[in-house]
């Protein structure tokens, strides 16, 4: 059986973090091992209060699965504060990971951000070169190139800026904009686009999580990184349409709808 880390915040709630992230690797028939940076208060209407873990325990967290039960992926989500990142970054070199994926989560579905002082500074120079590919959403590539994307030509420019600078493959999500729901990745000097149909429902809590967690799944696996986003855009374009509807704000989506 595949293994499957993620490193990231717990979503009380259930729909978004470490709780998306092991439905995901669970509906894809692997085994789900996590490593929690933070506890959250939060539901589909926001986030209401954020517990980090300390430094010291992320770390035994960290050696505890890697000396043990050695993943075939590692997947990294919710990091709010910079000696955290230190630590991950620090493990993943010393334990040789492979198959990184590394969604910058930046900001919350319904608006509120994640990161402290100096963390986003860390992300960038510590663990962000570590990655094989980050997963940025149309927000959070504009914090990281420091201008606005409203277009998919300026994701394009943006992916191919970000790769060449950070020398890990980037993949766009253009999830916000209008149209198809298109995703420009750039990988090794090419440009792919994937453009699926867009669902049209306001419940979208954990999709960013939800994919970035497919990809590492399906990289576990295996599969070139081209099949691996196709293969997760279809999960998460299934979960999308299965009409899940719970809570009073931006629901979560329903992770297990091909089981």
């Amino acid at each position: 059986m595949y293994k499957v880390l993620t490193v990231a915040g717990s979503d009380c709630s259930g729909g978004a973090g470490i709780q998306a992230d092991i439905k995901t690797i669970t509906a894809h028939k692997m085994y789900a091992l996590s490593a929690i940076t933070s506890l959250t208060a939060q539901n589909t209407t926001g986030v209401y209060g954020v517990m980090d873990s300390t430094p010291d325990f992320l770390s035994n967290q960290l050696d505890c699965i890697f000396t043990d039960i050695f993943p075939d992926a590692v997947k990294i989500g919710m990091v709010s504060d910079k000696e955290l990142i230190s630590v991950i970054a620090r493990k993943l070199k010393e334990y040789k990971a492979k198959n990184i994926v590394l969604d910058p989560v930046m900001v919350s579905t319904s608006g509120s951000r994640l990161l402290k002082d100096g963390a986003e500074q860390t992300l960038i120079t510590e663990l962000i070169p570590l990655a094989d590919i980050i997963t940025p959403n149309l927000g959070e590539a504009s914090v990281l190139l420091g201008r606005d994307i409203n277009t998919v030509d300026e994701m394009t420019e943006g992916s191919e800026k970000l790769g060449r600078e950070y020398g890990c493959a980037v993949l766009i999500k253009g999830g916000h904009l209008d149209g198809l729901a298109t995703d420009i990745l750039y990988d090794s000097g090419s440009i792919y686009k994937f453009s699926s149909q867009r669902i049209n429902t306001r419940n979208t809590h954990g999709t960013g999580c939800t994919l970035s967690s497919a990809i590492a799944c399906n990289m576990a696996s295996g599969l070139s990184l081209n099949e691996s986003i196709e293969n997760a855009k279809a999960y998460l374009t299934g979960a999308l349409s299965s009409g899940l509807d719970i809570g009073k704000g931006s629901g979560p989506i329903n992770h297990c709808w091909r089981l």
